[in-house]
């Protein structure tokens, strides 16, 4: 399925944490927190000003993100879990 967000807005794939921390620690799946890094999949055309004219996106896809924990609208695309999110959302590029 082809999903084209709308305005301002970007698809994202929560890129998993490990399982496992320094001490060798496997966490289980219900103590585990929400990733805060993403990777753009898709962004929409950006957002129409007052004058009526087209402000591209900063982002663009493939792009590595830091995004608040509870940011955007959980969405589910051919089993995959996505976010939908505004690019107002997004904390910072991973470079």
């Amino acid at each position: 399925m082809k999903v084209r967000p709308l305005a301002d807005r970007i698809l994202v794939i929560r890129e998993e944490a490990s399982e496992t921390v320094r001490g060798g620690i496997i966490i289980p799946d219900t103590a585990k927190e929400k990733p805060q890094e993403g990777k753009v999949v898709a962004v929409g055309p950006g957002r129409v000003d007052d004058d009526g004219k087209r402000t591209a996106l900063e982002l663009k896809k493939g792009d590595r993100i830091l995004m608040g924990k509870y940011a955007g609208t959980e969405v589910k695309i051919d089993g995959v879990e996505h976010l939908i999110m505004r690019e107002d959302d997004v904390l910072a590029v991973i470079e």
